[in-house]
């Protein structure tokens, strides 16, 4: 029987599934939306009860429009973004903010509420820190549990287990309460080179309890990234999902770990450690893989095991990009105009203003050029990398009276160059403290399309692969799902096997990077004017 694996993907908005062949070819896809709730003081949450269904509704269509049997799927892998999960005896959900919803129970990764305990954590030093890129984010999860024990110790209390939520999902589907190293190491602050949990960080920053517990409620067992877990999926989850009990089931890896494992691994392309793995999403992550620890301020890791078993990764990116694209554009006068001109076309509006863009510079380095004297730091949400400082904001510099619709292409291109620049901080600093990369293999739905590829090549200075698969992110989830089956000896061997590369966008000549040095110079400045700024606030 031909052998058939499936990847789900929990996204910030959406859950996904995909079914692929041994090969690596999507046969069938579907996605459902799942709700964000948002409050005032940076409060963002969402409902473990309403993405499990989500995530069932989508496998079951997955599997109608791929048309294969159900049996026919041997494995099953699951990403999710970095959020927690908060569960009463029983799995009941508990409500973790001020709605007083226990079906609210999810913290979302973007969720700033633990900026405070964050800031607290930092200052203490702690050796785990060193593995954070030297600072803590609000993004993960320790500041978040310290919040709620301070701020709702109720439900704190009553938690039976806090769940990261690509490893609630394994629960949910096979019973395992088995942690993926991935998630623990990058957003909890184990020690994965160490196989342990360092209990006087706990003890020290407010969260002995977890301690005196032996860790019990934040996982005792952690495994690699594709362990078969538990039995495989359990009756009711098989039920729920449309699959055969017993499928097996892959520990799991965070979303942008999985676009990872889709893009990194391809054969003939140099292998993970030359490749940055560049998801370009609502946020951006960066991905590198080292043989050996690499530690770089500012950004995360580095982390033993976390993506590809056995090696070493460094983990940056930027809290809002695609998300941080959008909000620039509703600040302009013509997106309602141009909104309805890209819907009546059947398009997105960035993939609208891209082919607008494209048009009007008849190339990426005559786009580029739209933008002249209009800057862009799109830090919306502060910086995850390399500095690593969630009190910095946007700056937008440039501005006329202008308001039409070619005045909003400008601005878009000077968005995208504005991201492409904070991606250059990155590898540039990842590569002084000896971490270097040859190739960007990007994914994502926000990097799709030809102009943005082109001028990431451009503003960078660093070639950029595009993968043969238009679903990285699922794939990466169907990996996992192919090694837990045995369908291969282990993760590099499935990578080689089912994935590709499509297409390489090679930066342009001198003068376009001369001209991008230029903009890349003037993006540091006001970068530094707005940190000065948030500091003096």
């Amino acid at each position: 029987m031909t052998q058939f694996y499936m990847g789900i993907d929990v996204g910030t908005g959406s859950a996904r599934a995909g079914v692929f062949d041994s090969a690596g070819t999507l046969l069938g896809t579907d996605k459902r939306d799942i709700t964000l709730f948002q409050e005032p003081g940076s409060i963002v949450e969402q409902s473990s009860d309403e993405i499990w269904a989500a995530v069932c509704s989508a496998s079951k269509g997955a599997i109608a429009a791929a048309g294969v049997d159900p049996a026919a799927i041997r494995g099953v892998g699951f990403d999710a973004t970095c959020s927690l999960v908060v569960l009463g005896e029983g799995g009941a959900p508990l409500a973790v903010g001020p709605s007083d919803e226990p079906s609210r129970n999810i913290i979302v990764w973007m969720d700033h509420r633990s900026v405070a305990q964050a800031e607290r954590i930092n200052a203490m030093g702690h050796r785990v820190l060193d593995y954070v890129g030297g600072r803590i984010s609000p993004e993960m999860e320790t500041p978040k549990l310290l919040w709620l024990k301070e701020n709702r110790p109720n439900t704190f209390d009553a938690a039976w287990r806090f769940f990261d939520l690509t490893d609630f999902l394994t629960w949910k589907s096979t019973g395992s309460e088995a942690r993926s190293i991935c998630t623990v190491t990058c957003k909890w602050t184990y020690m994965g080179h160490e196989a342990a949990w360092d209990e006087s960080y706990f003890r020290e920053i407010g969260l002995g309890t977890f301690a005196d517990e032996g860790f019990i409620r934040i996982g005792t067992e952690v495994v690699e990234p594709g362990t078969p877990l538990g039995g495989g999926l359990t009756e009711a989850a098989a039920a729920d999902l449309g699959l055969v009990a017993g499928t097996k089931v892959g520990a799991g890896l965070i979303d942008a770990h999985a676009g990872g494992i889709g893009t990194v691994g391809a054969e003939g392309a140099g292998g993970p450690e030359a490749n940055l793995a560049f998801v370009f999403g609502t946020s951006s992550c960066t991905m590198t893989t080292t043989r050996d620890p690499v530690f770089v301020p500012g950004v995360w890791g580095p982390y033993y095991s976390s993506m590809v078993p056995g090696t070493w990764l460094n983990e940056g990116g930027q809290s809002a990009a695609g998300a941080a694209i959008a909000q620039l554009l509703t600040h302009h006068p013509a997106t309602a105009e141009a909104s309805d001109a890209a819907k009546a076309a059947g398009k997105s509006l960035p993939d609208w203003l891209a082919e607008r863009a494209t048009d009007a510079g008849k190339s990426a380095a005559g786009a580029a050029r739209l933008a002249d004297g209009v800057h862009v730091v799109p830090e919306f949400l502060g910086n995850r990398a390399p500095h690593a400082d969630p009190h910095t904001r946007a700056v937008i510099a440039g501005l006329g009276m202008d308001s039409d619709v070619d005045s909003l292409v400008r601005l878009y291109i000077a968005g995208i160059c504005g991201l492409g620049y904070g991606l250059r901080q990155i590898i540039d600093t990842q590569a002084e403290n000896g971490a270097h990369i040859k190739t960007i293999v990007i994914s994502g739905g926000a990097g799709r399309s030809d102009l943005v590829r082109q001028l990431l090549a451009d503003t960078t200075g660093v070639p950029v692969a595009a993968p043969k698969t238009e679903e990285p992110v699922l794939l990466g989830s169907a990996i996992l799902g192919a090694v837990a089956a045995g369908g291969f000896s282990d993760m590099p061997a499935a990578m080689a096997a089912m994935s590709a590369n499509a297409a390489e966008y090679k930066p342009s000549g001198a003068d376009v990077r001369a001209y991008h040095d230029r903009r890349f110079e003037m993006y540091g400045k006001f970068q530094a004017l707005a940190r000065e700024a948030a500091v003096r606030d």
